[in-house]
């Protein structure tokens, strides 16, 4: 297979090359499996629950949008993809509520370490450890890329309740100072700005009686 982000040439396809198609063809419909992987929080509408393909979807959508507010800077197309990749492994080890403190969270890292061989491992060998490395950089946190991410990855869903009215956080009784406590840490040093505004919806919504003020 040649280099995944260069347009091949045209012509009879070897049977290697064709091989590597099937395997990518696999790889996109086992992808769809992704919009049935249900997440805690709702829309913010209300109107139901997300998926995780949605909040993938809405974290490549953020990740463009709200780059002119980072305080580093980052390869945008690399973010992007980021974005897309982080959540896969939930087809297979299903989605952690952010907030969860059961036995749950502490078998999060090998169900998703699982799902990620067996996932990026259907992928031709290339295509598959880049995705891989996306993934594991995103994990780490140690690149203006992935702090980027993880600051859009905690405020999305952030923007979501204080939207929908904290349905989500009242179910699981997440208090304001736990959603700070958790967040901040990520959003402020990465997009102050964004996280500014972010804590005036979760007062507004504080004040206005959907969220508990301790």
């Amino acid at each position: 297979m040649g280099n995944f982000d260069e347009a091949s040439t045209v012509g009879p396809m070897s049977d290697d090359a064709q091989a590597d198609v099937r395997a990518a063809l696999q790889f996109f419909m086992e992808a769809d499996a992704l919009k049935g992987v249900e997440r805690r929080n709702w829309l913010s509408d209300g109107s139901r629950r997300e998926n995780t393909a949605e909040h993938s979807w809405h974290l490549g959508i953020a990740a463009m949008v709200f780059a002119g507010f980072a305080t580093e800077p980052v390869d945008l197309g690399r973010a992007v993809c980021m974005a897309l990749v982080h959540d896969i492994v939930e087809i297979d080890a299903g989605d952690t509520f952010a907030y969860d403190t059961t036995e749950l969270a502490d078998t999060k890292r090998a169900r998703e370490e699982a799902a990620a061989d067996r996932l990026f491992g259907i992928l031709p060998a290339a295509l598959g450890e880049h995705f891989r490395e996306l993934w594991e950089e995103y994990e780490r946190g140690d690149t203006p890329e992935a702090r980027y991410v993880m600051a859009v990855d905690r405020v999305a869903p952030m923007l979501l309740n204080c939207a929908e009215g904290g349905s989500a956080w009242r179910e699981h009784g997440i208090t304001r100072s736990r959603v700070i406590d958790r967040n901040g840490k990520h959003v402020e040093p990465a997009l102050p700005g964004v996280w500014a505004e972010a804590l005036t919806r979760l007062d507004a919504a504080t004040a206005a009686g959907k969220v508990d003020p301790a």
